[in-house]
Order: structure tokens, then sequence, then C-alpha cells
């Protein structure tokens, strides 16, 4: 089986966004653990970086507004 290639930018954000992983999960209500999630369909696991995202573009547009 082929390595992962996904790195963080900043390495000491890895933690930082695990967490946010977690946190964005249970939000929307998807059972991610720690480890394998190959037991989740792709439906799922897209909705969690989708959210992801869009809570990371929401702040940092309100970030540049100044708020």
């Amino acid at each position: 089986m082929a390595k992962s290639k996904n790195r963080a930018e900043v390495p000491e954000a890895r933690d930082a966004m695990d967490r946010f992983k977690m946190e964005v999960a249970s939000e929307i209500g998807v059972p991610l653990k720690n480890g394998y999630n190959g037991d989740l369909s792709s439906y799922q696991n897209g909705s969690v970086g989708g959210e992801m995202v869009r809570k990371m573009i929401k702040a940092q547009e309100e970030n540049m507004a100044g708020k």
C-alpha cells in the first residue's frame, strides 16, 4: 500500500488540524475516529473535508474584514 503524500505546510499545525477535523465530524454527525476510517463512505468523509474548508474560508473572510 502506498504512503499518503498529505503533509501540512506547517508541521506543527498537524495536531490542531486533527482536532479541528474531529470537531467538525462531531458537529455534522459523522462517526470519525482516530486511525482507520475505511468503514465510512466517501460521502461522509468528503462532507467532513468540505465543512472544514467552508469554516476555514469563513474565518479568513472575517479576518480580512477585520472582525
